[in-house]
């Protein structure tokens, strides 16, 4: 999947950007558009699958999920330094997706993430296949999603911010809007990473796996000491 993802790439940059990537952005055909914005939510379902054809616990088919999603992320970039020599340095800003909206950022921003991803992943299939209760605790799912919602800003603010400063009467989702978005979106150059949200992101992801595996850890001890 990683290398099928990186091939689709390959075709892009050659139609849209054949000396080399970058911002500002080339404008697509809007069916072209629209089919990498399907095609990226046909890869989230593709990778949902994988957990669902091999595990039928919730906790073990999200932590599938995580695993199979860093390393898929992880390997594109491999199969794209492989093929292209692209990124040229992990401080590469990358387009890393376009649902709901268009993510920018270094290329070791989603490596961090993924790498926390596959660590939590592992730690669930591993307690479970032990026979414990695996599952995240209620603290460590709201600490876990806190910090997924500051990671989504960090990527996604900069470019909301650029088009909501350019929006016009209307509302977002008339017709004029819609296509200044398009339009705006082909001249938009990231300026500025937003670290410090990302890294409290990050930070509270660590948390969770350092709170986790201590519990986990504690649970397994208790498991032994009980009598039969």
């Amino acid at each position: 999947m990683a290398f099928l993802e990186a091939a689709v790439v390959v075709y892009l940059r050659e139609l849209y950007y054949p000396g080399g990537f970058g911002f500002p952005l080339v404008a697509m055909d809007p069916v072209l558009a629209l089919t990498e914005f399907l095609r990226e939510a046909a890869t989230m379902v593709m990778l949902v699958s994988i957990g669902l054809l091999l595990e039928r616990r919730p906790v073990a088919v999200f932590a599938v999920f995580l695993v199979s999603f860093g390393l898929w992320d992880i390997f594109y970039y491999v199969f794209l330094k492989c093929l292209l020599g692209w990124p040229g340095s992990l401080l590469t800003w990358d387009i890393l997706f376009l649902i709901p909206a268009l993510w920018v950022g270094p290329v070791i921003a989603p490596i961090l993430n993924t790498l926390v991803m596959i660590a939590l992943g592992c730690l669930i299939l591993f307690y479970s296949g032990k026979g414990l209760n695996a599952g995240l605790s209620a603290s460590e799912w709201i600490l876990l999603i806190a910090g997924a919602l500051l990671v989504f800003v960090s990527y996604t603010e900069e470019f909301a911010r650029y088009i909501m400063n350019h929006m016009q009467a209307g509302g977002f989702f008339s017709k004029d809007n819609q296509k200044l978005v398009s339009q705006l979106s082909a001249q938009f150059v990231p300026l500025h990473f937003r670290w410090w949200l990302f890294l409290s992101g990050y930070l509270a992801h660590l948390t969770v796996l350092c709170l986790y595996t201590r519990r986990i850890r504690k649970l397994r001890r208790s498991s032994f000491l009980l009598p039969g």
